[in-house]
């Protein structure tokens, strides 16, 4: 009996698939099967980049430390602006499945620094701290503590005009994922928030699961970035010694009472059709609508799995575009 065969995904460009598949490679070489990671070997692929007081590409940047203590940093984006701009904040967290990459790194200082200028909004990059010599819930702790950050001030040396109560959290695969707990523990804390307000969630293919293996993870094997194996090991070194991928840091649509707070924020989600873990990203959307929230689709029905993040793919082209309208949509207009 012959299975269905796996759809046959979008032809890339050469200089693309070069490039991923360099990626590929050296991240698979970094993991180790005991849970531990080859930093060392990551450097050859993650050459750190440095902020740009000066504009680079239009947009100037910065980094401010957030907390000494535990190395905890934000790369603030600022885009050109006219005299009585006020600016709404994006506070974006990066990918890498909580364990690769960081606000310095070349690919995410470009797609920030994209997203500011295209957005008109001024972009705070939180360089978290890494899985696994920092499992769940650090990332968390570290987004809420880069949103009290703000709160308490902390933008103020920049020299923009910003505007607190329209922030938005965003980020990509985990750090959507990120985004989405961050947000939890923003409605959590209540009234204790004196500047920050949250106007929406940009979730740009998050990064959910569980231990059922969806028809998409089945049919979608072996595809560009993401593979199932890949996935189980990030939850594995991830989540709390003795969870399984049902915890509620992946299996977010077990969380659907939690999500109960009138105020909690628009979300738009983005989806791509030969992205694996679409089934849990639709499964995502569909909770928070019978919650009564609002939510905007935005599906690539050709997108691979971070296909928003290249510029030279229609799909990058296109998320900007989204983001912004789904931003001017929501923004603070008092």
């Amino acid at each position: 009996m012959t299975g269905k065969p796996s759809p046959v995904p979008p032809q890339l460009p050469w200089k693309l698939r070069l490039q991923i598949s360099t990626i590929s490679f050296l991240t698979n070489a970094a993991t180790r099967h005991d849970g531990t990671v080859n930093r060392f070997l990551l450097r050859f692929i993650d050459h750190h980049c440095a902020a740009t007081p000066k504009p680079s590409r239009g947009v100037r940047s910065v980094d401010l430390t957030v907390d000494p203590s535990i190395d905890l940093w934000v790369r603030v984006f600022s885009p050109p602006t006219a005299p009585g701009d006020r600016l709404p904040v994006i506070v974006f967290f990066h990918g890498g499945g909580f364990v690769f990459f960081s606000a310095a790194s070349p690919i995410y200082d470009d797609f920030c620094r994209r997203i500011s200028l295209h957005t008109t909004a001024v972009v705070v990059s939180v360089n978290y701290r890494l899985s696994p010599e920092h499992p769940h819930p650090s990332p968390y702790e570290d987004g809420l503590a880069a949103l009290r950050f703000l709160d308490s001030g902390g933008l103020d040396s920049v020299g923009a005009d910003l505007d607190l109560s329209s922030v938005f959290l965003s980020g990509d695969t985990a750090g959507a994922n990120i985004a989405h707990h961050v947000a939890r523990r923003y409605v959590g804390a209540g009234s204790s928030w004196n500047r920050v307000k949250l106007a929406g969630i940009v979730g740009l293919q998050p990064l959910f699961g569980g231990e059922e293996r969806t028809p998409a993870e089945i049919r979608l094997q072996g595809l560009p970035i993401v593979s199932m194996e890949r996935i189980d090991w990030i939850w594995k070194v991830f989540l709390p010694k003795g969870s399984d991928r049902n915890h509620p840091a992946a299996h977010v649509t077990a969380q659907a009472a939690e999500i109960e707070a009138e105020w909690y924020p628009p979300t738009m989600v983005v989806i791509g059709g030969f992205d694996p873990l679409q089934d849990w990203q639709r499964g995502y959307c569909e909770m928070l609508k019978e919650k009564g929230k609002d939510v905007r689709i935005v599906e690539y029905p050709n997108g691979v799995h971070g296909c928003y993040i290249f510029p030279e793919l229609e799909e990058g082209q296109k998320t900007l575009e989204e983001m912004k309208d789904f931003i001017q949509t929501h923004i603070n207009k008092e």
